[in-house]
């Protein structure tokens, strides 16, 4: 596969990860702030199924093309750019399996459970806070990582 292929490839990846991330962050945020039942729990429910379609297929369309790509930069160790790009996916992925993912499937059963028009539990609006600050860390490592693959600083 040539190599202009393998960075349109790269770049659709891009795309789907870092568009659904901060897309997705954005209208849950506003649901959450609505405070209506009904609009949180269909936003959680979508911000679950967008990680499944859009997050998991720009993660494998990244990590598949960009593998293939980092020989021709001199290898994944070849160079401080590429290195910390992999370190900080890698990152992302591990925030996102092991806070990000779990803090989502709490608050869809918490919310499940819920009858409808209950009012939304402060346990809810806790698992809110982790959600935001650690899905901040996840936006802004690979944010961090595009630029550094179009810099190639050093």
């Amino acid at each position: 596969m040539s190599l202009t292929t393998l960075k349109a490839i790269h770049l659709l990846g891009a795309v789907l990860f870092l568009g659904n991330i901060i897309v997705t962050a954005f209208w849950k945020t506003l649901a959450d702030r609505s405070g209506e039942l009904a609009v949180i729990r269909f936003a959680v429910k979508a911000t679950n199924w967008a990680d499944v379609v859009f997050t998991l297929g720009g993660i494998v369309l990244l990590a598949a093309a960009g593998h293939m790509m980092a020989p021709a930069f001199g290898g994944v160790a070849g160079s401080f750019w590429l290195k910390t790009a992999y370190t900080l996916f890698v990152a992302t992925g591990v925030l996102w399996l092991t806070v990000l993912i779990p803090v989502q499937w709490k608050q869809a059963r918490l919310l499940n459970a819920l009858p409808a028009g209950a009012a939304v539990p402060a346990a809810y609006r806790g698992l809110a806070r982790v959600w935001a600050v650690a899905g901040s860390a996840a936006t802004l490592m690979p944010l961090a990582a595009a630029w550094l693959m179009v810099a190639k600083p050093g």
